[in-house]
């Protein structure tokens, strides 16, 4: 286990963006992307940052994809192919970038954030209100792999707008709701979170303390986020979180670069 020390106001700040970031989260996915810069400008080294904010992920995923799952908005067995090959591609990513230098990390974490807010600004959600999941055949299950290995890997390895990232490719390779996208998308996110954070916890890169308190808050965004997401979408939430998130990445580019 790492420890990192923060003085209160900080510690508080950072409860409070974890808030946030689980209510965006919930919606539109993305909370990664203000709770990653959040701790990386609070200090903690990358990979401190990484481990401790999937503690903190998993408690607001978990709490929206139980939402989601609650009414009926995620089939467990329909989507077991994604479960599966999301959880092999987040062990895989969480064990490459455990072997990555603190200097990359550095540089790397704030342009993929800065990619991810451009791709969100430019993504489009599933046009059909239908609730009907796509029709079960070989091409389905590729999908299913392809998708969950890239998106679990990238989270394991990265993580800041993985729930985005599902989000934008559900539209394009299924034929859903939105609804039906988000708690996909929501429930992969917490599969990736949680294999993620066991492989960190074994490497000693998270920091507990921190991460339960954080993802305390998380889970209490998450829990308002996806009540809201089911009643009114998301056409208030992702405006104001793309704002955000280039600010921050803007900032965090700066710092590591110049």
């Amino acid at each position: 286990m790492m420890e990192f020390a923060l003085d209160p106001t900080t510690w508080a700040l950072l409860c409070l963006v974890a808030m946030v970031a689980g209510f965006i989260d919930a919606i539109a996915g993305g909370g990664g992307m203000l709770t990653v810069p959040a701790l990386l400008t609070a200090g903690l080294p990358p990979h401190l940052t990484l481990g401790t904010n999937k503690l903190a992920a998993s408690f607001g995923s978990i709490t929206a994809s139980f939402a989601y799952y609650r009414q009926q908005l995620f089939d467990p067995k329909f989507w077991a192919q994604s479960i599966l090959a999301t959880a092999i591609g987040a062990l895989l990513g969480t064990l490459l970038v455990d072997q990555l230098s603190i200097d990359f990390l550095n540089k790397l974490i704030p342009v993929v954030i800065i990619m991810v807010a451009c791709y969100s600004l430019l993504g489009k959600l599933s046009p059909t209100d239908e609730h009907s999941l796509p029709i079960v055949s070989a091409a389905l299950r590729a999908k299913q792999w392809v998708q969950g290995l890239l998106l679990g890997f990238y989270d394991g390895l990265a993580g800041p707008g993985t729930g985005t990232f599902w989000t934008a490719s559900n539209s394009l390779i299924y034929k859903m709701s939105l609804l039906l996208n988000c708690g996909l998308a929501r429930s992969m996110n917490f599969v990736s979170n949680f294999i993620s954070l066991i492989t960190f916890v074994a490497l000693g890169h998270v920091n507990f303390v921190l991460g339960i308190s954080m993802g305390f808050f998380l889970m209490v965004g998450s829990w308002f986020g996806a009540q809201s997401a089911i009643k009114f979408g998301n056409k208030l939430i992702k405006p104001l979180f793309n704002t955000v998130v280039i600010i921050l990445a803007a900032k965090l580019i700066y710092e590591a670069y110049w």
